[in-house]
């Protein structure tokens, strides 16, 4: 068990960590990109739930 944690140490000091700026820039990127997948297809569900009731009713 030691020695595990030993490599999982060794290993995390060698993991190339991104700085402030680029974790804003990405997370900023998903954000984004989610608010306008969620826009898209809340449009596209109001534009099939719209036909839909004109053929039903």
């Amino acid at each position: 068990m030691i020695k595990f944690i030993k490599s999982v140490v060794a290993e995390m000091k060698i993991v190339a960590w991104p700085d402030a700026k680029q974790t804003r820039k990405d997370s900023s990127t998903v954000i984004m990109t989610s608010v306008l997948y969620a826009i898209f297809f809340g449009v596209i569900d109001l534009v099939i739930l719209e036909l839909l009731q004109l053929f039903i009713f």
